[in-house]
Order: C-alpha cells, then structure tokens, then sequence
C-alpha cells in the first residue's frame, strides 16, 4: 500500500491542496453565490475552493458578530444595517453639562458608565454633572448600524450613515453628528422609526425625539471626578463596552434578521466587488458605491421598515441560533487542530506520528456523523499514475457533501424574505467550505494510512508522505482559518491577569483628534488605529495599557 501511496501522492499534487485566496477579492461577475449546492456528487469537488469574490463568509461573520463589542471594535467599517427593537422598560442614559433636556436628535447609552465622561465636560462650561435617566415606555423602533458605527472619523466607520443621510461620505461634515441625526431621523420618520443603535465605546441609541416612547426616571447631578476621560474613567467606561464582548452582546436591544440589510450582498451591491479589489478586509468601505446601487439599498430598506408591526416571517427560522450553532460547532475544534498541526515536529519522528494520528482522530471525530457506512478507500492495486486530484478524492465526496448540507438541506427558500436567503447562501458558503477542507485534510490522512479505522495500520508508514501530508494540512487549515476570520479567534496570547482585560484599541481613545499622528506617538500605534490587535490593559491602577 505504501508504495501506491507515494505514487499517488506525487501524481495527484495532494501536497499542494488548492486553497483560497483569503487576502484580496478580484471583481468577476458579481454573485453572492456561485456554487450549487445541490445536485450530483460531482458538483462536490474537493479541489474547488469558493470564488475569489464570494462574500457569504463575511456575510456569515458579521452577522454572527452582531451587538458584540469585541468584533465590531476590531472591524470598525460596518456592512449591516439590521431592523430591531429595544423593549419597553429599558434605561437609557444622557450625560450633560446643563440640566436640559436635548430637544432634538441626540445619543443616549445603554450603560451609565458611557455617559457620565460626558456629563464630565459640562465642569470645562462651568455646568455641573448632569446624568439623565430615562426609561422606555413601549419597544422602541430602531435601526441598527454595526461595526463602530458611532466614531466620527474618515475612516469608514460613518459610510453607512452617511450614504444614506446624504447619498455620500461627507468628510467636512465629519463631526456634525447632531446633523446626521437629524436627517437620518427625518428619513425614516415616515416608518415610524425612534432611533440608531450605534457603538464606539460602548453602544448607544440615537433617540429622534425624547419626548417619544420614553419617561424621565431622574435627572440628577452627580458627583465625579473633574477631569473627563481620566485614565481610572477611561478604564471604567472600556469595562462596561467589555461586558458585551462576546455572544450574546448587548441583550437590551432585540434583532429583526429577517429584515438584514448587507453591503455584502453582491445582488444588491455589485458596484463593490470592484472596490474591493486588492483589499484586505479591515480596509472594505463603502464610499465609491454606485448610485444605482446605493438606490436599490435605499428602497429595500425602506420596504422592510414599511413592513406592519409584529410582522412574522413565514420561515420561521432563527439565524442566529443556527449560525451559533455551526460557529460552537468548529470554532474550538478548528482551534485545537491548528494547535495539534504546529505541534508537528517533522524532524523528531516520534513528534511527527503522535501529532499526525492526534490530527486525523480530531478530523474523524468532526466528520464522525457524516462517514457513511457506503464510504471505502479505492483499492491500492494498479494506481493511475496519471489520475487526477479530484478523481482520486471521489471516494470522500459524499461525506464532503453531507457535511456541508446538514445544515441547510431542508430549509424551503421560497418561503423567505430576501435577507433570509442572504443568510441561507452565507450559511452554505460558509459550512462548504469548512467540510471542503476538513473532508480533504481527513480523507488524505485516510490515504496516508494515518487513519487506524479506515485503511491505516496494515503496514509501515511512509515518513516522507506523512511529512508531506502534515505539511498540506497546516497550509489549508491555516487558509480556511484566514478565510473564515472568526473573531473568537482573536484574543490576548497569554491570557491577561485578574487586574487587566484584553483591549483592543477603542475611538475615541487612542485616536489623535485630527486622525494624524502626533508625535513622539510611535509609528506601530498607527496601524492600530485601524488594524487593532488585542492587548492587556489594566483595570486597577496604575492604568496603563490603554
């Protein structure tokens, strides 16, 4: 056997598993999808990565990012627009210098802590600290902007807002937030629409009039310490954006996914596959889409907000539950074989067999549910030297299929809105190209002889081929992991102590007022500014870190 697996291996390239390009989109013909996800075996070829353009892994991943701190500080340029609620019986908070209620569009946190740094600047006016407490009385209507959707800069993260308050990105109008306000407001007042759900340090909704569904519960002034945004404050208000880091984020504010609205979307938004172009994803912006494009968004939004109230969609489906599902599915498993995979010492024999069989019975327990009894290796006798990769991985099909499927094989699309059917393509974009990939790695360890319970131990292993099948794997599960992009992934390494919090750098802090550096700022904290990347800050002084 070992023989005809050497010569397979040579002649099939399965060394050089096709992996795909993670880095950058190329614009080709604008689809959301463009593979079948039905039909024969032979539309489930091992050897086919997605498209270059594909976006349904980011729509899968912003999605599941939703109301999380965490991810959409890391991803400042948001994509989603999302209709939702905030319940009835629901604080809000308003900082102030001035014992006023805001009489127009104007922000209001959902923690205390973001608003008191600024009822704080009211001391530079001779004000005092004024902290307003309201309290909603029905669900409010909203609309909510992801990523960092609340920091005025020029970066991206105003795009969405902008584009459609004023059909374009409006750098001179940059800071005018109380004007944004005011016509986003006007926009979707028709709908009946009460706010924003925006974040920065932590989230906030943008009230269109606090004379609407709320009640003043008091309206006090506190006493706090006379500088804003001191160090001890600075460490506070990050601690409460903290609290909803991860799944399930802020709960105080209750999501329509049904009514998504993705910049994603290549259907609605082809004008942007081309902007993409040789970007990685920290730079995708939304600010060259055409007006056609920008037009179509307008009209779907506006049609979902004219939808009745109470409105059930006839699917059914919560998404969220099922991309939670696949996410805790892979997330940790993906995780551990990574770690597994560069724990391979190739030089050390006994390293190189005890992680590679560590490797394959974590591949086979992922895919356990889906190796079919019908699944058998082709026979070793007379070898086509000529075969080709995909031929040669045919045997591994169905499981490839059925694991990809599981999921989504009996959801009726016909009977969803369009943003549900956005989802569904994101899901089996996403769940594809997972089981392409692990289904490859598996069924070559199969082949290698790797594998005890399916054609494995029958003779000595070859060491070269377990070299260069240990090598193919870390290639593609380090690419499918680049793909993918989960922000679970994205954590402080070590993990900080019980006096500090893993921080990613958050506006305004850390941000120069005019967006350029200030010296002596070292050039690194640049580049942090948009490519955040996790470090420990402290949460007890001295409060460095930040």
């Amino acid at each position: 056997m070992l023989r005809w697996v050497a010569m397979w291996c040579a002649a099939t390239s399965l060394c050089d598993f096709q992996r795909p390009n993670h880095a950058v989109q190329v614009p080709l013909a604008a689809r959301t999808s463009t593979i079948d996800h039905s039909g024969p075996l032979a539309n489930w070829r091992l050897d086919e990565p997605p498209d270059v353009n594909s976006t349904g892994h980011l729509v899968f991943e912003t999605v599941s990012s939703l109301l999380q701190h965490w991810p959409n500080t890391r991803m400042r340029n948001g994509h989603n627009i999302v209709p939702g609620t905030v319940p009835a019986g629901t604080l809000l908070y308003h900082g102030t210098g001035r014992k006023e209620i805001p009489a127009g569009p104007e922000w209001s946190a959902l923690d205390p802590q973001h608003a008191m740094p600024f009822c704080q600047l009211g001391f530079e006016a001779g004000g005092g600290c004024w902290l307003l407490t309201l309290i909603t009385t029905r669900p409010l209507k909203v609309l909510h902007f992801d990523g960092t959707s609340a920091a005025k800069t020029s970066l991206g993260t105003l795009d969405t807002q902008d584009l459609l308050a004023w059909g374009e990105p409006r750098r001179d109008w940059m800071k005018d937030d109380e004007q944004r306000m005011q016509d986003l407001c006007a926009w979707i007042k028709e709908y009946g629409v009460d706010g924003f759900v925006r974040m920065e340090m932590s989230f906030e909704v943008a009230l269109c009039s606090f004379a609407s569904g709320v009640n003043v519960i008091s309206f006090l002034d506190v006493a706090e310490d006379h500088e804003p945004f001191n160090p001890m404050v600075v460490a506070e208000v990050m601690r409460a954006g903290s609290q909803h880091n991860r799944f399930p984020g802020e709960t105080r504010v209750r999501l329509d996914l049904s009514g998504l609205v993705s910049f994603y979307d290549t259907d609605l938004a082809p004008s942007l596959v081309s902007v993409r172009f040789g970007l990685e994803r920290w730079d995708h912006r939304l600010q060259n889409i055409s007006q056609e494009d920008l037009t179509r968004v307008k009209t779907r939004l506006e049609e979902i907000l004219a939808r009745p109230a109470g409105h059930i969609t006839p699917s059914g489906i919560d998404w969220m539950a099922l991309i939670r599902v696949i996410t805790d599915r892979y997330s940790e498993r993906l995780e551990l074989m990574q770690y597994l995979v560069n724990s391979i010492d190739n030089a050390n024999l006994e390293s190189l067999l005890d992680y590679a069989n560590k490797t394959q019975v974590e591949l086979r327990l992922m895919l356990r549910p889906y190796i079919l009894t019908s699944v058998t290796l082709p026979s070793p006798s007379n070898p086509n030297a000529k075969e080709s990769k995909a031929a040669a991985l045919n045997w591994a099909r169905p499981v490839f299929k059925h694991c990809a499927t599981t999921y989504t094989h009996g959801l009726d699309a016909n009977v969803m809105t369009d943003s549900e059917r956005l989802l569904l393509n994101a899901v089996r974009d996403t769940t594809r190209e997972i089981c392409r990939v692990v289904t490859g790695m598996w069924a070559s360890g199969v082949v290698a002889g790797i594998d005890e319970r399916l054609g494995g131990g029958d003779s000595e292993l070859d060491m070269e081929t377990i070299r260069a099948v240990t090598k193919t794997w870390k290639h593609d599960l380090d690419g499918l992991m680049q793909w993918l992009d989960w922000n679970v992934w994205v954590k402080c390494r070590p993990a900080c102590g019980p006096e500090e919090m893993c921080y990613l750098t958050t506006w305004p802090i850390g941000f120069p007022l005019d967006e350029t550096p200030r010296p002596p700022r070292p050039v690194p904290e640049v580049d942090d500014w948009k490519k955040p990347q996790p470090r420990c800050a402290r949460l007890i002084g001295p409060y460095t870190g930040w």
